[in-house]
């Protein structure tokens, strides 16, 4: 194959927006649920919803941390962290040796954590919708430019280190 016809490798992943922006709109979809569909809570009636309000915090405490523990490994790897950016190399250090996506991870966390505090059933409804759209639009992108970026680094990596966790 001459260098005219070969494939060209992408620039970046084709991420078009920020993934966070996923997770706010699960949650507006669960609040537009809650406030004109019914109110559907996880733990309803004149039961304490403590424990999950601790859940809650616990939730969103440890996605918050995860998130930002990943970011600065990125930023000390000097690689991008938006994923509509490209990537100058594979950080497999931090919590990139447990999992692929810690980022998304802890913006799961998180999301779970608001729908604790929240008490919003609908937003537990919602969250397979999220990760499945996550999967779509950006994970699905991010991987296949990993791989045509990094080529047998990024298989490698893939083989020793899950997805999520």
């Amino acid at each position: 194959m001459n260098h005219e016809t070969a494939p060209k490798r992408p620039a970046n992943p084709g991420v078009k927006f920020p993934p966070p922006l996923i997770f706010v709109a699960g949650l507006l979809a669960a609040w537009f649920l809650e406030s004109r569909v019914g109110r559907f809570m996880l733990i309803g009636g004149d039961r304490s919803t403590a424990p999950i309000d601790t859940a809650g915090l616990v939730f969103v405490a440890a996605g918050v941390f995860l998130i930002l523990w990943a970011m600065v490994m990125f930023l000390r790897a000097r690689t991008a962290i938006l994923p509509m950016r490209p990537a100058s190399r594979i950080v497999d250090t931090g919590p990139y040796r447990i999992s692929r996506n810690p980022m998304y991870t802890g913006m799961s966390l998180a999301y779970l954590g608001a729908m604790f505090l929240l008490n919003w059933g609908w937003a537990l409804v919602m969250f397979p919708t999220v990760l499945a759209a996550l999967y779509r639009f950006v994970i699905k992108r991010e991987e296949a430019y990993l791989a045509a970026e990094f080529g047998e680094e990024y298989l490698s990596y893939c083989r020793r280190v899950r997805r999520w966790i």
